[in-house]
């Protein structure tokens, strides 16, 4: 085995080492290995069970109250992030396009901003032409619910409303491996 493999190997178990440290720290299972190469290439944090999303209230830019009981029936795309956070400005254009290519197909992404004002998210999301819903945790509580505790954070919720997996950390989720795996979910193929 030449070193150029030797060095991919390393790295290979070194991220593995560290998903799996990081999901037994946020008490979740480690990343998933088996059933979706899409999923295990974006090496988010899966739950061995869906779990009931925590509930939550919460208003979007335009003052209109929406609950997580109101996403039931989409698989929901729910990403915790701020104006301030770079890592979220810079994944917020693929969800954009997420947003443009599968709402269509049950498909909700939900931004979930901490503790800014509407006007500040509204004419962020102006500025970016980000068109999916932004709500608003003015407080922080929800945030405090998913175990929140930098930014950005995105979950995947079915369409029963229960959490699937966790990602800390910016993806490329309308690669190929965020796409692979939303087709996975929204036909029904994952978990």
């Amino acid at each position: 085995m030449g070193p150029q493999a030797h060095l991919s190997r390393a790295v290979t178990a070194r991220r593995a080492g560290v998903a799996v440290a990081v999901a037994a720290t946020l008490g979740l299972a480690a990343p998933a290995h088996a059933g979706s190469d899409h999923l295990e290439a974006l090496m988010v944090q899966a739950l061995p069970t869906p779990l009931p999303a925590p509930a939550f209230r919460l208003s979007d830019v335009d003052g209109a109250v929406r609950t997580i009981e109101g996403l039931r029936g989409s698989v929901v795309l729910l990403n915790f992030w701020a104006t301030w956070c770079v890592p979220c400005r810079d994944e917020l254009p693929a969800m954009e396009r997420l947003h443009r290519d599968y709402r269509g197909r049950g498909l909700s992404v939900v931004g979930v901003n901490f503790k800014e004002s509407a006007r500040e998210v509204q004419n962020f999301m102006k500025a970016n032409s980000v068109t999916f819903a932004s709500l608003l945790d003015h407080d922080g509580a929800v945030s405090t619910k998913y175990r929140v505790r930098g930014l950005p954070v995105t979950f995947l919720l079915d369409r029963e409303g229960r959490v699937l997996w966790k990602a800390i950390g910016t993806r490329e989720w309308d690669g190929p491996h965020g796409r692979g795996h939303l087709e996975e979910v929204l036909g029904g193929r994952f978990p």
